[in-house]
Parts: structure tokens; sequence; C-alpha cells
């Protein structure tokens, strides 16, 4: 199993979650996190980190949402690694709830 960043983490990036992940399997892109599913060893921690709830195990995805982990995957590997915290982006309380994000993450 592994986790995954879903839509809610577009346009917010709160990157509490990276400080806490043991194996260091986040990666950062413009407006969005992703997870590398083949580095992530499923501990759970960064998941309650998430102000958004952004961060999901893949046993807890809809089946219309399993695609989630292919995209973090590819995100990933085209991504730097993030480690360190840094603040949340400037508008991030704005997407709160916002449905339909992502087709807005930028590549």
């Amino acid at each position: 199993m592994t986790y995954a960043v879903t839509e809610q983490c577009v346009g917010c990036k709160h990157t509490t979650c990276v400080e806490v992940c043991p194996v260091d399997c986040f990666h950062e892109g413009s407006n969005f996190l992703a997870i590398n599913p083949d580095e992530c060893i499923d501990c759970g921690l960064c998941e309650p980190e998430c102000p958004e709830e952004a961060i999901r195990s893949e046993a807890d995805l809809g089946e219309s949402e399993l695609h989630l982990i292919d995209l973090n995957r590819q995100l990933a590997v085209a991504w730097p690694k993030i480690t360190t915290s840094k603040p949340a982006l400037p508008d991030a309380a704005d997407w709160k709830g916002r449905p339909g994000r992502l087709a807005l993450i930028i590549r």
C-alpha cells in the first residue's frame, strides 16, 4: 500500500507533511506535492499533518481515485524531492474546498 496526494493539495501546498516522512518520498511542483509510491513505506505519518486532508491511503481511495497513485508516481519522477517545510502558497485559503483542481496542476 501507499499514500497519495489528492486534488485538495492543488493551490494550497502545505508542506508540513514532508518533515515527518521518514523516507523522504515527497516531491514538489509549483502548486502541488506528490508522493513517490515506490518509495512510500505506508507509515501514515504524513496523513494527519495535512490541514487540507489532501493525503489519503490507497485503501481509502475510491475506485475513481486510484489513478492518483499513477499521477503521483509520474509527477514524483519529474519533480525534485522536498524534505523541509515551506510556507503554504499565498492564496491557499482561497482554494480550500474547491473541487475539480487536478487539471490545474502545473507540470
